[in-house]
């Protein structure tokens, strides 16, 4: 995962092994993976979370983040009443991608993804309403 998600975000800095292997011990917290990709969410209180979503860039383009966006969804419906997620304004792919399966922009972070050769990046809140229980 580590390896996958450096090579996914070049400009921001990749989760090390040992931060994977934190989160995923950490109650309500699930990984939902595909062959070169995964995506991992914490889901607490009516809500659910997406941490991060990486696909390997020679798997990009494939529909591989898209199914593990709707394998996480489709999860969750049953335990929650929202899902959200923060994403980099400069992420046009996801952004779209999001939108197109149903998110919409509910807030702006300023500043909030601090790159190291170029200035920080806002991050756009999104959230998608789910039909809990």
């Amino acid at each position: 995962m580590a390896q996958i998600h450096a090579a996914a975000f070049v400009h921001d800095r990749g989760w090390s092994s040992d931060e994977f292997a934190t989160l995923i011990a950490q109650p309500h917290t699930d990984l939902f993976s595909t062959l070169g990709g995964f995506a991992l969410t914490r889901t607490l209180i009516g809500e659910s979370e997406l941490l991060t979503l990486a696909v390997s860039p020679d798997q990009q383009r494939r529909g591989i983040a898209r199914a593990l966006l709707t394998d996480w969804i489709a999860a969750k419906r049953q335990h929650a009443e929202i899902a959200f997620l923060d994403v980099a304004a400069d992420n046009f792919a996801a952004l779209g991608l999001y939108q197109n399966i149903g998110f919409t922009r509910t807030g702006l972070r300023k500043s909030y993804y601090a790159r190291a050769q170029f200035p920080a990046v806002d991050a756009v809140m999104m959230t998608q309403a789910l039909t809990r229980g």
